[in-house]
């Protein structure tokens, strides 16, 4: 019985099969290759673990491959910014603030990435010297940078180690954000870890003081 239930239930299924409409196989057809297609380009604009090699100009007028920044034996931040971003501004300024010192301590660079398009561009050289930052800023007019690392909105931020390997990420900005980018360049430092060894290692003195 059970395997007469069994076959009976699969010429079932093949006569409901059979019965499907032309229309019907043909929106269940579309919807794989949407599906399909879906999945691909998720798969294809998930940022890229290592910078992509792509050329852009910087403010100078000099072109520079964005790969170059992983083989410097920094670690190297690419900040991803617009002149018409007022978040970009703030976290670029916060981060200006600490630069030379994070330089020396760290062994870090920025690199700000423009995306302001061809119109406003003229404007990024002008904003920077007003600033006063000493980042090496690049123009990436046609978004073609943004596009290889899935950043859709600025500001975005990609930490990059001393071997290459994208290892932090981080999009928008708020006051203390970049206290969480510091702490990830102590860890990346082995600061981080010796800060701790060193709080420990004082909490329990002063227990002993009791």
């Amino acid at each position: 019985m059970e395997r007469l239930f069994k076959t009976k239930r699969n010429i079932g299924i093949i006569l409901v099969q059979y019965t499907l409409d032309n229309k019907t196989m043909k929106n269940i057809f579309l919807i794989s290759l949407i599906t399909i297609g879906l999945f691909s380009s998720f798969k294809t604009n998930s940022y890229e673990q290592v910078l992509p090699s792509l050329s852009l100009k910087n403010t100078e007028g000099e072109t520079i491959n964005v790969n170059s920044f992983a083989k410097n034996g920094k670690i190297t931040a690419i900040s991803f910014w617009a002149t018409w971003c007022g978040p970009c501004i703030k976290e670029l300024d916060a981060v200006n603030e600490n630069y030379e010192d994070w330089q020396e301590d760290y062994n870090f660079e920025l690199v700000a990435v423009s995306i302001d398009n061809s119109r406003s561009s003229s404007k990024v050289k002008p904003l920077v010297a007003g600033k006063g930052w000493d980042y090496e800023v690049l123009l990436d007019q046609n978004k073609a940078l943004a596009i290889a690392m899935n950043v859709s909105n600025p500001p975005a931020l990609f930490l990059v180690d001393t071997s290459g390997a994208i290892v932090y990420t981080h999009t928008g900005f708020k006051a203390g954000d970049e206290l969480e980018l510091e702490d990830k360049l102590k860890e990346l430092n082995g600061l981080k870890e010796k800060e701790e060894k060193s709080h420990d290692h004082d909490h329990d003195g002063h227990d002993h003081q009791h």
